[in-house]
């Protein structure tokens, strides 16, 4: 089979997409192209996204914030809609300070000299006269899709959001037949993709035809792949290692206590000496007690030395 020759053209579809033509393709490679370069645009082009954030007296999302029109979870929603550009390797803190009613918009974010937000006009919340909304936030580079839960610290207050880093919105496909001088055979594709407005359509579509390159290279030519015999870690505590004190049923006076001394999380109970737990103040033999029922209840074993 000869090196296919085929034409790529870009039509505009919208600010932010574009309709590529991708013809004469081989009979069957309209799909095998369309399919294999939507999956990539999808989930493998890296990009940025805000991962979590601290809001001023609020100690988790499902509450509200005096003088907010919207609750903290509408706020977090709209947090996750914000289009970010950063390729750093490491988190970066950004800052939102708002004291004057009226909307609170993404352009409101104060972000670092290498963090650009492409939708400066999103809405984020809406404040009344006399309220403030202030947060710190966090920005972090990656591929593909991030649950909330593989941030959870235990740290009150701190709200680990769910973060789509891919900088695509969406990509369809249509393959159709064309004719290459007598023959009907061919087939020519029809790409569409739109993009959040941090990178342009076509150098999404280069970037992703790159990817499958370097995938089928190592077909062609493999790299031999280098083993890791380490043993994966075991977490003995596993998810609730990561609650923090006051989502185990402790009496609220016991809960202060704990989180006033350094305590904020079930590990942070496991870890700790009775001597040091008893000379906390507001906690006694009794407080020590209910502590253990309660880990129990979790399927804690709490023993203390």
């Amino acid at each position: 089979m000869q090196d296919p020759v085929f034409e790529i053209k870009e039509e505009k579809i919208s600010n932010d997409g574009s309709r590529f033509i991708i013809s004469p393709l081989e009979q069957g490679y309209g799909d095998t192209l369309g399919n294999s370069l939507r999956r990539v645009l999808l989930t493998s082009l890296p990009g940025a996204a805000i991962t979590s954030v601290k809001i001023a007296g609020v100690r988790h999302q499902f509450t509200s914030l005096k003088g907010m029109k919207e609750d903290i979870v509408e706020f977090v929603l709209n947090l996750k809609k914000v289009s970010l550009s950063y390729d750093g390797d490491k988190p970066v803190k950004a800052s939102l300070s708002v004291k004057t009613a009226g909307e609170v918009k993404a352009k409101d974010i104060k972000v670092p000299a290498n963090v650009k937000i492409s939708n400066p006009e999103l809405v984020l919340a809406t404040l009344n006269k006399g309220a403030k909304l202030e947060a710190d936030i966090e920005i972090e580079s990656g591929a593909g899709y991030s649950p909330s839960e593989e941030r959870r610290t235990g740290t009150v207050g701190l709200i680990p959001l769910d973060a789509s880093f891919s900088p695509i919105i969406r990509v369809n496909y249509k393959v159709e037949e064309t004719r290459v001088g007598r023959f009907t055979n061919f087939d020519k594709l029809s790409l569409d993709v739109w993009t959040n407005g941090t990178i342009k359509a076509k150098d999404a579509l280069m970037s992703s035809a790159k990817i499958l390159v370097a995938t089928f290279n190592q077909i062609v030519s493999p790299k031999k792949v280098v083993k890791n015999e380490e043993k994966p870690k075991i977490d003995p505590l596993g998810p609730v290692g990561k609650l923090s004190v006051e989502e185990i049923g402790l009496p609220t006076r016991v809960a202060n206590a704990l989180v006033k001394a350094g305590y904020e999380t079930v590990e942070d109970l496991v870890a700790a000496k009775k001597e040091d737990l008893v000379k906390v103040r507001n906690l006694g033999e009794k407080s020590i007690k209910i502590i253990s029922v309660a880990l129990a209840e979790k399927g804690v074993k709490f023993q203390l030395s």
